[in-house]
């Protein structure tokens, strides 16, 4: 596959009718390997295995009801206390982030209500701090780790 803005990782990748699969450690199963799946495959072992985030507070392909049209999240954590602590939504690296890919995703974070917003097409990565209670919203160089508050 093609080599994205990641660190390398060991991933279980099989071919059944000429498909190949990853296997997402956090769904515990296989699924199509198509451009976004390994973003998004990518993105969740960067999560867990260098920035501390628990896969059993991690959800993937989240449901969610927005204007009675049903859409799903690419990936959210929670925090302890399910409060939504990270919202992700991951696009193709063919796929040049532009606004609709952000309006997607605060569309997303309108009803998540998220403390971050992440979206990422693999090379680029653009993430956010929301503050609910003022409004702000606030840009940052990387995404944090899930150890910083």
């Amino acid at each position: 596959m093609y080599q994205l803005d990641f660190p390398n990782f060991d991933f279980i990748i099989s071919s059944r009718n000429s498909k190949k699969y990853i296997f997402d450690i956090i769904r515990k199963k296989h699924y199509v390997l198509t451009p976004e799946e390994w973003v998004r495959q990518n993105l969740i072992h960067h999560l867990v295995f260098n920035l501390n985030y628990p896969k059993s507070l991690m959800k993937v392909e989240s449901l969610l009801k927005y204007n009675n049209l049903k859409k799903r999240a690419d990936i959210v954590v929670y925090e302890n206390n399910l409060s939504i602590r990270l919202l992700v939504e991951c696009k193709s690296h063919k796929i040049k982030l532009s606004q609709s890919a952000f309006d997607q995703a605060s569309v997303y974070n309108k009803v998540f209500k998220s403390k971050y917003l992440l979206v990422s097409n693999g090379l680029k990565h653009h993430c956010c701090k929301y503050d609910w209670d003022s409004g702000e919203i606030l840009y940052l160089d990387s995404v944090p780790s899930y150890l910083v508050v």
